[in-house]
């Protein structure tokens, strides 16, 4: 390493070479050999002539050291010159390259996989054997130590866990053999176990250790605080400035799943960033899950479940003298007021308790039998809210000299008129609400004012009781806690008997306020039930849902210890777990989950922390500036021989060339010359330059089984812009969709539409089908569902298992591409569709289908080289070359579908001509 400019050279003997220019010089200085002198008489005739274009005796010292520094380049540059190279430690002994594996390793799984990549090939390049272990997925036995490069190939396989590992890894330690070299890819998160496990392998081995400098952000679970949706970014270590923002995701009333809401802070000192969303109901219960706009992992998602979701209201009066008087009813205006938002159920108090409501609502209610009060007592302390409404029967009613459990304050025994209600001489209006109060933020309209009401007995803590006043100080509403519940007392009636607030839309939003204060069903609930929970979808290490079909169902028990925090395992992923009745959400960040950045013994260095400059290949730019020199040479030398006016004549001839190109009315005609004479399959130019190649690799690889396997010899694929080109040309055409992809112009639609009238096949693509079934709402499937808006697409369905498609070439049942299990979908069956006696399937589609949609990404699966080898991994080990196989077969059959049309379904005539020939 040449330590003033830190550069370093991956092949130093080539700088040999430099020793060349010597001899480069030597060789253009050298002089012609020296004239002889001969005599000739007619010599004379040319004595007096001047040569009016001299050559040089020697070549110029410009042109010389532009060529000496043109060859000084090249050789550098081949020699692989490195600015800011990492040191390269020399060591014999094996190689141990650590991975954390867990959910925070996925902000930065790139760079963690190009670290232990470089790595590996160093200890390749100097002979040296390596071992690859994930703490999360720890290997049985002892380490196998296999060449570095076998080691190397396994980094693209590895993803990381959507949990920790335990203390037991401290055991791996001992595997390790003595005098080794281990390499800990760190996730920086300190753990139990972290300590020791490098306090045993720095007694054993060289420990070098790679960690990230971002500190990890999570997202912890939500929850409703003061009627709202309060959610808490954590940090491992502070980040103070730093802009977060927490987007709300969900399904759209049509079902689309997009940003619902979003709410940007600003990080702090803490560790501890707390986000608020105040939301309606009916938007917060369509939210299924909150992440960080950017964030990549699990920990930077927090799923919701039914703490966010419709609560389950029980509503409770005594019998009313006046039926039939519907207005003037208590549960009337209740009934109005929490139907949008809650599920209600009504019926005797004992017999709702046993139903399990989130929250039970008492309109007047001031008797209650022992039973019904000891229930009630349970119900609010185990989490309920117990929501009660003042009115003649409960002014009336004696009061109990203590405390009463089911009344948030002591209620006052004198200064009340006939009923038990206070007259004033006018209505009183209502006072903005506290910052502490649930309602807090509420706009109170003019017109709500309070003609009556129950009094609170004075008492010093009266005032923190109190959650909505009117304006001269009197509580209008209270609330007390009891346990993990709440009891929360409006001081007037349900109805506009004593107020006009039921008449109001505060009213609606008051409620809605109160009833998310419920505990939501829980950890408690899931433990107390004793029922198994089924795995509905399960994320992994980098934020993503799929099903949990794999994982199998986990007792309310083991579910309810580990939400508190957050403690997934393995067999037990973060996601949503399902049981009858109740849906509940393991997040990585539970309610009690802190990060804490690693600790490590003190000089320890920790590589990823510096600061220094990344490293930097100068081998391209001194390959370019030698190219660059050598070009520069040919005008230079032309100049000096007197001949620059010809290269000036070329360059204006090179100028003058676009202007002679051809009409592109010759071209069009050249393609469609092309096109015509051979089957050629086109695809739709995206404009994105690796999804077109990967368009263009598909339908050549296509091209190629078909030709080997068909008496079809298409030609090379041609990509295709609906905006300009001629569509009829190509009966095929493959159209990927991307998430930004464009929409057309109305003069491509028309060319669209009349392609797909004239018997052409479009296959559209999402590439989806790893995250979504047809249909669902993923960026892909929004994009496609706004293209084919305006295409005139007849009526789809899943296609048949006796559809034409299934045996036009090869017999089919599943159509995979690069991935498998996606529902592809072609014109739907005509209605009267029957079955051929004698055969196995309908006649179904008497012609082509114009589109194929679906999401398995073909054209990766068909996609080869021009050798015919593939060029996109599928599946893993034999399946995913039985997988490839299966997609190839499915083009095939497309392809003939399209070039041959029903001819298959005509076959199911085939007995009844028979027939009629008398055969």
């Amino acid at each position: 390493m040449w330590m003033p400019l830190n550069l370093a050279f991956s092949a130093p003997l080539l700088l040999w070479g430099l020793l060349l220019l010597p001899v480069l010089w030597w060789f253009l200085r050298a002089l012609p050999p020296a004239p002889q002198r001969r005599r000739f008489p007619g010599i004379v005739l040319l004595d007096g002539l001047r040569d009016r274009r001299p050559e040089a005796e020697r070549t110029p010292w410009p042109l010389m050291l532009l060529r000496m520094l043109a060859l000084a380049a090249l050789i550098i540059g081949l020699a692989g010159p490195i600015l800011n190279p990492e040191p390269q430690e020399e060591a014999e002994g094996p190689l141990v390259v650590l991975i954390d594996g867990t959910f925070a390793d996925a902000r930065d799984w790139p760079q963690r996989l190009a670290r232990a990549e470089t790595a590996l090939a160093a200890a390749g390049r100097q002979g040296r054997t390596a071992a690859l272990v994930q703490l999360t997925d720890l290997p049985p036995g002892d380490l196998i130590f296999q060449p570095a490069e076998a080691q190397s190939a396994r980094l693209a396989g590895l993803t990381p866990a959507p949990w920790e590992w335990g203390p037991e890894v401290v055991d791996l330690a001992a595997k390790i053999p003595e005098g080794a070299s281990v390499l800990w890819l760190s996730d920086g998160l300190d753990r139990p176990g972290r300590s020791d496990l490098a306090a045993a392998l720095g007694g054993r081995a060289d420990l070098r250790v790679w960690q990230s400098p971002r500190p990890l952000t999570g997202l912890s679970a939500p929850v409703i605080e003061e009627g709202r949706v309060r959610l808490d970014l954590r940090l491992s270590a502070p980040d103070p400035g730093r802009g977060v923002t927490v987007l709300a995701i969900g399904p759209d009333p049509s079902g689309a799943v997009r940003e619902l809401a979003r709410a940007g802070v600003t990080l702090g000192e803490g560790l501890v960033t707390p986000v608020s969303f105040t939301l309606p109901a009916e938007l917060r219960n369509r939210i299924t899950r909150f992440e960080i706009e950017g964030g990549r992992g699990a920990a930077s998602v927090a799923l919701a479940d039914d703490s966010l979701r419709r609560r389950k209201v029980a509503l409770v009066a005594e019998r009313e003298d006046r039926e039939g008087l519907q207005l003037l009813s208590n549960l009337h205006y209740l009934r109005e007021a929490l139907a949008p938002a809650a599920d209600l159920s009504e019926g005797d108090l004992s017999d709702l308790l046993r139903a399990g409501p989130d929250v039970v609502v008492l309109a007047d209610v001031a008797v209650l039998t022992p039973d019904e009060e000891a229930g009630l007592i349970a119900f609010v302390e185990k989490g309920g809210l117990l929501l009660r409404f003042a009115g003649p029967k409960l002014a009336a009613a004696a009061l109990p000299e203590g405390e009463d459990p089911l009344m948030p304050v002591r209620l006052r025994a004198g200064g009340r008129t006939v009923g038990g209600a206070m007259s004033w001489g006018a209505p009183r209006a209502l006072a903005a609400f506290p910052e502490d109060s649930p309602f807090y933020g509420l706009s109170i309209p003019d017109e709500v004012t309070v003609r009556a009401q129950v009094l609170a007995q004075p008492d010093p803590d009266l005032a923190r009781a109190a959650i909505a006043m009117l304006a001269d100080g009197t509580p209008l509403v209270t609330r007390a806690t009891r346990g993990a519940g709440q009891v929360v007392l409006f001081h007037v009636t349900a109805n506009s008997d004593w107020s006009g607030l039921p008449l109001s839309g505060l009213f609606v939003q008051m409620l809605e306020r109160l009833t998310i204060l419920s505990a939501a069903p829980g950890a408690e609930t899931a433990e107390a039930g004793g029922r198994a929970f089924e795995v509905r979808r399960a994320m992994d290490g980098f934020g993503r849902l799929s099903g949990g079909e794999a994982f199998p169902a986990v007792q309310g028990a083991d579910l309810a210890a580990a939400r508190p925090a957050g403690a997934a395992r393995e067999g037990l992923p973060p996601g949503i777990y399902a049981a009858p009745g109740s849906q509940l959400a393991l997040n990585i960040t539970g309610p009690e989950r802190q990060f804490a950045t690693a600790r490590w013994p003190a000089g320890q260095v920790i590589e990823g922390e510096a600061t220094a400059a990344p490293p930097q290949a100068l081998k391209g730019w001194l390959l370019l500036a030698a190219l660059i020199a050598l070009m520069l040479d040919i005008p230079a030398s032309l100049a000096l021989a007197g001949r620059l006016r010809h290269l000036a004549g070329a360059a204006l001839l090179a100028l003058a060339l676009p202007g002679l190109s051809p009409d592109p009315a010759m071209a069009d005609d050249r393609r469609a010359v092309a096109a015509t004479s051979e089957v050629v399959l086109g695809y739709i130019r995206t404009g994105n330059t690796d999804l077109d190649a990967r368009s263009e690799a598909g339908l050549r690889g296509l091209s190629l089984i078909l030709t080997n396997r068909t008496t079809i010899e298409p030609g090379a694929p041609v990509a295709v812009d609906p905006e300009s080109d001629e569509l009829a040309f190509f009966p095929f055409l493959y159209w990927p969709i991307t998430a930004d992809a464009a929409m057309p112009s109305p003069a491509a639609y028309r060319r669209l539409n009349q392609y797909l009238q004239t018997g052409g096949m479009i296959l559209f693509d999402t590439r989806d089908g790893d995250v979504a079934d047809f249909g669902g709402a993923t960026p892909e499937g929004r994009a496609l569902q706004m293209i084919a808006r305006p295409l005139q697409i007849p009526p789809l369905e899943p296609i048949a298992g006796d559809h034409v498609l299934t045996r036009t070439f090869y017999l089919l049942q599943d159509f995979p591409g690069r991935h498998a299990g996606r529902s592809v979908w072609a014109e739907a069956a005509p209605p009267d569709a029957e079955r051929a006696e004698g055969m196995p399937f309908r006649n179904l589609n008497d012609g082509v289908t114009p589109v194929v949609i679906g999401g398995n990404d073909w054209a990766s699966a068909w996609a080869t080289d021009a050798r015919g080898v593939p060029l996109y991994p599928v599946g893993r080990g034999f399946a995913g070359e039985r997988q490839r196989e299966m997609a190839w077969r499915f083009g095939v059959n497309l392809i003939m579908h399209v070039l041959t049309g029903n001819y298959k379904s005509d076959q199911v005539h085939v007995p009844a001509l028979l027939e009629r020939l008398g055969q």
